[in-house]
C-alpha cells in the first residue's frame, strides 16, 4: 500500500474507518465529489491522518474501492458456496440477483462510481477485472466456464436495471431466466471432465 505511514497507528481500525468513510462519500456525492475533509469529517479523524496512510485522493480511492469490491465478492462467495445441489445453486444465482444482501441500491451506486473511476485509474481498472474474475471462479463451484459468464452478466446486469427503474424484480422471470441459460450452455466442461473447486484469491491486503 502506498501511503506515508511512519512509526505505529494508534488506532489498528482507523484505516478501515477512513476506507468506510470514503465510500459513504462515494455513495453520498460522487467520485467528483469526494474530498480530504469529507472523508475524515465522516471518519471522525483529524485530516492529517488520510496522508498517514495514504499518497493523496487517488490512493484513498484506490484502496477504498479494493475494499469494497472485496467485500463484494466474499458475498457472492459465500452465497454460493453453500449450495449443495444442482437446483440449490441455481436459486443461489437468482438470491443474488434478487435478494437484499448483494448489490444493495447503496452497492449498486458504488459499483456505477467504481466502473466510471476505473476508465481513468489503471489500478482500479485492475482491482476490478481482480473482482470478475473472483466471481468466475466462484460461480464454478457448481458451473462450466461458459455458463458462469452467462450467469456473471445476468447477475451484473439485472440489478443494474433494477437501480434505475427502481422496480423490484419478477423473481420468478429470474429464475425462469437462470435456469434456460443453465440448460442451453451446460453445467458440464465440453469434456466432460470433473471441474475442481474454483480457488479463492484475495484482492489486496491491508495492514
Amino acid at each position: 500500500m502506498g501511503g506515508s505511514r511512519r512509526g505505529t497507528p494508534n488506532d489498528p481500525t482507523r484505516q478501515s474507518k477512513i476506507l468506510d468513510a470514503t465510500l459513504h462519500v462515494v455513495a453520498t456525492d460522487g467520485v467528483n465529489g469526494t474530498t480530504h475533509r469529507k472523508i475524515a469529517a465522516r471518519a471522525g479523524v483529524a485530516l492529517g491522518s488520510l496522508s498517514y496512510y495514504f499518497d493523496g485522493i487517488d490512493d484513498i480511492l484506490c484502496h477504498a474501492f479494493a475494499w469494497f469490491a472485496e467485500n463484494m465478492s466474499r458475498v457472492y462467495r459465500q452465497t454460493l458456496s453453500e449450495a449443495r445441489t444442482a437446483d440449490d445453486a441455481e436459486a443461489a444465482v437468482v438470491e443474488l440477483i434478487c435478494g437484499p444482501d448483494y448489490a444493495s441500491r447503496r452497492d449498486m451506486t458504488l459499483i456505477f462510481e467504481m466502473y466510471a473511476y476505473a476508465n481513468h485509474n489503471p489500478n482500479v481498472a485492475r482491482h476490478t477485472r481482480t473482482w470478475v474474475e473472483r466471481s468466475r471462479e466462484s460461480l464454478q463451484l457448481h458451473f462450466s466456464p461458459q455458463t458462469c459468464r452467462a450467469l456473471d452478466a445476468l447477475i451484473e446486469g439485472w440489478p443494474m436495471h433494477r437501480a434505475f427503474e427502481r422496480t423490484p424484480l419478477d423473481r420468478d422471470l429470474v429464475a425462469t431466466t437462470v435456469h434456460a441459460v443453465v440448460t442451453a450452455v451446460g453445467r458440464a466442461d465440453p469434456d466432460g471432465n470433473d471441474r475442481p473447486r474454483a480457488p479463492i484469491t484475495p484482492i489486496t491486503t491491508f495492514t
